[in-house]
């Protein structure tokens, strides 16, 4: 009965032939390709349920991503439980890249062609499963087929203005797995403070953060992110911003801020070490020219390139130099629109992140980004470190992407979005309920059909019980309106 579209993440079946009962569907956020939920309602018995490898599976126990994904799923579908027992007739089976569920009364079965896509699975199975008033755990029969719309779906979060201790990441890395978030956008230092914990330069640190020892993400913490990301199909995006937003690295650097002074630009061999993700994304927005302007030596230096007095040609001079270095570390740049604004030379296979302008302007950057073939990331409707009263979630969910004058190629080119949360006014203490659910409408504009998911009115009740689940998993986030939910935060 299974059908695979032509670039499926997963397929799921749930077809139970016992104890069967009659109750609402529960849903999935976000919203699946395809979604047909039954009223049949099944029991499940956490005493009788485990996950584990088909013998004709791609993966086997050693697959770290999966052995993980198995516990944690277990801890989140049955959360009054931390484990099943050790005679176990359910079984989840993994056969050629697929996870398999089997009961001797019936069958569950979820198909994946990679290991992320079962990851996505595994929570699109979750959220199915619910208690009832006397604790006993039900699931409805259900049928799913399932991928994702774009393939670049980003949370940035801002650690310069506000440190935010690696506890409080990790906690964000799992409520993005929940909404199907796959990128993390570390914007990891800026202005007000450099906290990452350099090697090479360990000055930049030691005395560009808040505090040397306690606001500083050491070696280990970054690999400790980073590693939870990836068991979680979550890649970790670093931004190094320049060569504006450095006033940090000056602090501990100090002939870093004019790297023309020597003719010379910062390796950042010692960035490419540590993050291994091939993205890397290089900044280069509002960049000031006033000390530029001021300094004789690189008055000179622009006359002796032929720049004039043009300082957005020395911009583009030394981000085409930085970006060629980036290149040569096989790593690919993310910059933010500016770059192309200025004109400069960049490599075809850059990607460009659309930051500013009203809805008019950015559906023209999307026009004229696309149309000179570069790939595009989208951010401006996303900055929701804005607040206002209400029900601004409503917002977000509309944004159309891919709402812009150009072709089918040029439209392709948007490869997905992201949603900023900047740290002027957020710390530990007001991340999560600032952050969730309001950017799960945009995980869901980012992962599901369009023009399935046009009418926010009929979101609402579905992100209202995915608020819900969130709640129970130890994430605060915040009501959208009026109501309760079952089981309220309790302070996990």
């Amino acid at each position: 009965r299974q059908r695979i579209a032509t670039f499926p993440i997963f397929c799921m079946q749930l077809i139970w032939l016992h104890n069967k009962k009659t109750l609402k569907s529960f849903a999935v956020w976000p919203l699946p390709q395809t979604f047909i939920s039954s009223s049949e309602q099944y029991r499940l018995n956490p005493q009788t349920f485990y996950f584990g490898y088909g013998m004709q599976s791609a993966a086997q126990p050693g697959c770290t991503v999966l052995d993980s994904a198995f516990k944690r799923y277990f801890s989140l579908i049955f959360l009054d439980l931390t484990s099943g027992s050790v005679d176990k007739p359910f079984s989840v089976e993994i056969s050629p890249l697929s996870v398999k569920e089997y009961h001797r009364y019936g069958r569950a079965s979820l198909n994946a062609q990679t290991v992320w896509g079962a990851l996505r699975g595994l929570e699109s199975f979750s959220q199915l499963v619910y208690q009832d008033d006397f604790g006993s755990y039900f699931v409805n029969k259900t049928e799913i087929e399932d991928f994702p719309r774009f393939q670049f779906r980003a949370i940035l979060l801002d650690t310069s203005r506000h440190y935010l201790p690696v506890q409080t990441i990790l906690k964000t890395l799992d409520a993005m797995a929940y909404s199907k978030f796959n990128v993390f956008h570390w914007h990891i230092v800026d202005d007000p403070s450099f906290p990452y914990q350099s090697r090479t330069f360990p000055d930049l640190s030691a005395k560009g953060a808040f505090h040397p020892m306690t606001h500083i993400y050491t070696q280990s913490d970054v690999r400790r992110v980073i590693s939870h990301g990836r068991l979680r199909g979550i890649r970790i995006l670093p931004e190094f911003d320049s060569p504006g937003h450095t006033k940090s690295w000056g602090k501990g650097q100090s002939d870093l801020l004019t790297p023309c002074y020597n003719g010379g630009i910062p390796s950042g061999t010692f960035v490419s070490s540590v993050f291994p993700d091939s993205y890397i994304h290089l900044g280069g927005d509002e960049v000031d020219f006033t000390c530029w302007r001021s300094n004789p030596d690189v008055r000179a230096f622009m006359q002796a390139m032929g720049f004039g007095g043009d300082f957005t040609k020395l911009e583009a001079f030394y981000m085409e130099n930085i970006m060629n270095i980036t290149s040569a570390l096989n790593k690919t740049s993310i910059v933010w629109q500016d770059v192309f604004d200025y004109h400069e030379r960049i490599p075809k296979d850059t990607v460009l992140h659309i930051w500013k302008g009203v809805p008019a302007k950015i559906k023209e950057e999307l026009s004229r980004i696309t149309k000179a073939g570069m790939r595009v990331l989208l951010a401006a409707p996303w900055y929701i470190n804005h607040i206002s009263y209400g029900q601004d979630w409503r917002n977000y969910y509309t944004v159309q992407p891919q709402n812009f004058s150009g072709t089918e190629e040029q439209k392709k080119l948007v490869i997905g979005g992201e949603v900023c949360m900047w740290g002027e006014y957020v710390d530990a203490t007001n991340l999560m309920p600032r952050l969730w659910p309001r950017a799960s409408a945009a995980a869901e504009r980012l992962w599901s059909d369009e023009q399935q998911t046009s009418n926010v009115d009929k979101a609402f009740p579905r992100l209202q019980e995915f608020r819900c689940k969130l709640l129970r998993r130890g994430i605060q986030a915040e009501p959208l309106y009026v109501g309760h939910c079952k089981h309220e935060y309790q302070g996990i």
